[in-house]
């Protein structure tokens, strides 16, 4: 039995090590695929080459971060001629994705000119007139597509929770009446923040013309996925190919990140410059 089990063994290792490591790229580098994979751990992205993007704080714009944290993104991309999805993947050893009072969340955004131009507008979330598109995930949003209920139950288990007017019998699960209960007893929902509470979605469309000018984009259809790995996250964060991307034509892409475990919130943040965005031709 040994002699049949130490040849399997030495191939296991030798295949391992065979593994090719991804091929690095200067820029970002999309390229085709017939379908676009909305989740980190799909087969498809081993196919697809990673540039590795250094991050740096975000220390012009108050209010700024003056400590580094995270070191670096590890991004992919690949594009089905009119969806374009970016994997990115960071070390965080601690998961963030508890909301409440004086908590801070994980995340992570990806930011693209709405035009195609020689001079990209300010990285820092654009200019006047010139405007940028960017794409955010939050850990928080993950946990509750993923079923976590978004309840004082959930989010603090040792609180004792006397009644709530909407769980009352007469009001039946589902009905017109229960929900508008609900909702009156949720202040964000009944003043339309749609930043908490229950999600279809972990990503947000957003619009900027510099900082302080951040909305989201109405009628946006955001997808993506996170996940938690063995060292941090990985996040895929799809939207439609930018205008103008094309084989020749390049355009501009930044990232950020936001480790919930140092306090990372708003403009405290790890960010990159503008990064060339490329797509290859399909064969």
């Amino acid at each position: 039995m040994k002699s049949v089990i130490a040849p399997i063994v030495a191939a296991v290792v030798l295949l391992a090590g065979c593994q090719r490591a991804p091929t690095r790229t200067n820029e970002i580098v999309t390229i085709p695929t017939r379908n676009v994979p909305l989740i980190p751990t799909d087969p498809a992205w081993e196919g697809a080459p990673e540039h590795l993007a250094k991050l740096l704080p975000q220390d012009l714009v108050d209010p700024r971060l003056m400590k580094a944290s995270t070191a670096e993104v590890r991004v992919r991309s690949l594009n089905n001629g009119s969806d374009v999805a970016f994997r990115l993947e960071w070390v965080d050893p601690t998961q963030s994705d508890m909301p409440g009072p004086a908590r801070f969340l994980d995340g992570c955004g990806i930011q693209i000119p709405r035009t195609i131009e020689p001079n990209p507008p300010d990285p820092q979330m654009g200019e006047a007139g010139r405007p940028v598109e960017i794409s955010f995930w939050r850990a928080d949003w993950q946990a509750s597509v993923n079923g976590r209920k978004d309840t004082i139950r959930e989010i603090y288990p040792n609180a004792a929770v006397d009644h709530y007017p909407f769980e009352a019998k007469p009001l039946e699960p589902g009905s017109v009446a229960r929900k508008e209960m609900e909702t009156r007893y949720a202040p964000s929902q009944a003043v339309g923040n749609n930043r908490v509470g229950p999600r279809e979605s972990p990503v947000e469309e957003m619009v900027a013309e510099g900082p302080g000018t951040l909305s989201p984009v109405p009628g946006g259809k955001p997808r993506g996925a996170g996940v938690r790995t063995k060292e941090g996250w990985a996040v895929v964060i799809a939207r439609k190919v930018p205008e103008g991307l094309a084989p020749n034509k390049r355009t501009q892409i930044a990232f950020a990140v936001w480790e919930g475990a140092s306090q990372e919130s708003g403009s405290r943040k790890m960010r990159t410059g503008w990064i060339p965005l490329s797509m290859r031709v399909a064969k």
